[in-house]
């Protein structure tokens, strides 16, 4: 599974899958769903997450300036508030428009 194309217009983020299937991302859950560790959390050996404290987001932090391709297999969105380290795997964009179609399945 991987994307045919992707572009960001609007407020959302347009993936056309290799598969066929087409799915819009709202930039604001693109952000929400960051999977970096100062978003997301990090766990341990033992299975243990930790997670960052609460920031709030700002207008700026669902801007998004750049998309870049990495590897053949991620985006790395930079966004208006400066941050950038999330990495969005092909699988991880797939969880995310699965969650804003379906909320009950949070991507986690």
């Amino acid at each position: 599974m991987q994307p045919a194309d992707i572009t960001a217009f609007a407020q959302e983020l347009a993936i056309r899958w290799d598969d066929g299937r087409e799915d819009f991302i709202p930039l604001e859950s693109l952000r929400r769903f960051c999977p970096c560790a100062a978003c997301l959390g990090e766990t341990d050996i033992f299975g243990k997450t930790y997670r960052p404290p609460e920031r709030p987001y700002a207008a700026e932090s669902f801007v998004l300036r750049r998309l870049a391709h990495v590897g053949n297999y991620a985006v790395q969105p930079a966004w208006g508030d400066g941050h950038a380290t999330g990495l969005y795997t092909w699988e991880w964009l797939r969880r995310i428009a699965d969650a804003v179609k379906s909320p009950e399945t949070v991507a986690q």
